[in-house]
């Protein structure tokens, strides 16, 4: 009898577990943005309430005066409202850190390996599709609310990340990084579909002409990269003009200038010149910048928007009623609620399971699941896809920010319901990740990734 113990099964997934902790720099820089998103996100949660007291307050009529005020210059297609200008201006610089944070994840980050990319890339795909199938479902018998499949899709990092730290969640790193890497590849995919199937009357010349200040932002930022580096106020003076040009012309061509933000973030370079040091001197221009902005973007642009995307005038309770019973709100809640966690979670088992991969040691499926729930908060891009999907201030689109924000609620409790229970393990690990027996810096979680 052959006594020689049976060979193991090998993994055949390129990496022994997934969602592993990355290196230690990955965690310290994912942390950072967290902890600003934080802030932003308690910010945005503040100015959509204001704004939904003030647009059912008996002076509601101020809110959407201020909403609907119109400023700019006519002749360059810019005299827009407010809330446009927070919509199609203030947003880009949000989606120009998206582009930023995009840029270097896949070009520096741990994520340019196919091990660690693969898994947060397939579920950001997951939370996308069936979200879109369940509203397409619910809308099917409705083409002129079918247009709107794509308002479920996006997660809202700010708010969710708000919500960890309303609920005092203490989420392991490799879950931290796993919800912030789902929501960046959630917001490329979200401007993608907005480049694609919200843009209309497309204007060749002035998109033509966009390449031009384009073509000399990208230059100028990739061959002096350690001036803008250096010197701050060289940014605001060349960069930001040539960056203005560009999404001026192309708003001015009928594609969502929201674009212009993330192409203008994939024009600035990752990695530091070899004349300011190579890749190891320090954080490269790319980086620089998502400091330098990224408050502006957290603490500023999006609470505005936010603030003149989320003021409705529900109507009381029977028209609260009547709003959660149209099907664009209701495919919205299904969406988010249902869809997200459904598409996140199916999609990451499928994908382990086909590999032969498994979980890091510091959390277990119902950690996923939770994340996945908590991902379900769709809010900043949501309001902007019902805004390109109904009209701004159509009935439609009131409906469906009634439904984004019931889903965002109803998605955050739920979230915050199955985090809570798993506390006093996120507290374990996060003391476990503090540890540096040997006093090098690094703790001992990270040696073999650092």
């Amino acid at each position: 009898m052959n006594s020689t113990p049976p060979t193991p099964r090998r993994n055949t997934f390129p990496g022994s577990t997934v969602f592993s902790r990355g290196s230690y720099s990955e965690a310290l820089r994912i942390g950072e943005i967290l902890r600003k998103e934080t802030v932003g996100g308690a910010l945005l949660v503040a100015a959509a309430v204001i704004a939904l007291i003030w647009a059912n307050s008996p002076a509601s009529e101020s809110y959407f005066a201020l909403r609907d005020f119109k400023v700019g210059y006519e002749p360059w297609h810019l005299d827009l409202s407010l809330g446009a200008w927070a919509a199609d201006g203030l947003l880009a610089i949000f989606f120009f850190l998206v582009g930023l944070e995009l840029k270097r994840e896949f070009v520096a980050g741990d994520l340019r390996q196919l091990n660690k990319s693969i898994v947060p890339v397939a579920a950001a795909v997951g939370g996308v599709a069936v979200p879109a199938v369940i509203y397409a479902v619910v809308n099917f018998s409705s083409p002129g609310t079918l247009r709107g499949w794509a308002i479920p899709t996006a997660t809202d990092i700010a708010f969710a990340v708000a919500v960890l730290a309303i609920i005092g969640s203490h989420l392991p790193s490799a879950l931290r990084i796993f919800l912030l890497t789902l929501a960046v590849v959630d917001d490329l995919i979200a401007i993608t579909i907005i480049a694609f199937f919200y843009s209309s009357d497309i204007q060749v010349a002035p998109l033509l002409l966009a390449l031009i200040p384009l073509a000399i932002y990208a230059f100028l930022a990739q061959a002096y990269r350690r001036f803008f580096g250096r010197h701050a106020a060289a940014a605001w003076l060349i960069l930001l003009p040539l960056g203005a040009a560009t999404w001026a012309l192309v708003h001015a061509s009928g594609i969502h200038a929201t674009v212009a933000g993330v192409l203008l973030g994939f024009a600035i370079p990752v990695i530091r010149s070899q004349a300011s040091g190579g890749p190891d001197a320090g954080p490269g221009l790319a980086e620089i910048f998502e400091h330098r902005f990224r408050p502006i973007s957290a603490g500023v642009a999006v609470p505005i928007f936010a603030f003149f995307s989320a003021g409705v005038a529900v109507g009381g309770w029977a028209g609260l009623g009547s709003a959660l019973a149209d099907p664009v709100a209701l495919g919205i809640i299904l969406g988010l609620v249902l869809g997200k966690p459904i598409g996140i979670l199916a999609t990451t088992w499928i994908l382990t399971k086909a590999t032969r991969a498994s979980l890091d040691s510091s959390f277990k499926w119902i950690d996923v699941f939770g994340v996945a729930l908590l991902a379900g908060i769709g809010f900043t891009v949501s309001l902007l896809v019902a805004e390109l999907s109904f009209g701004h201030g159509s009935l439609h689109d009131d409906h469906a920010k009634v439904g984004i924000l019931a889903a965002s609620l109803i998605a955050a409790l739920l979230a915050t319901a199955v985090l809570r229970t798993r506390n006093r393990q996120y507290r374990l690990a996060e003391e476990l990740e503090k540890v540096d027996s040997d006093n090098d810096g690094v703790p001992d979680v990270y040696q073999q990734r650092t």
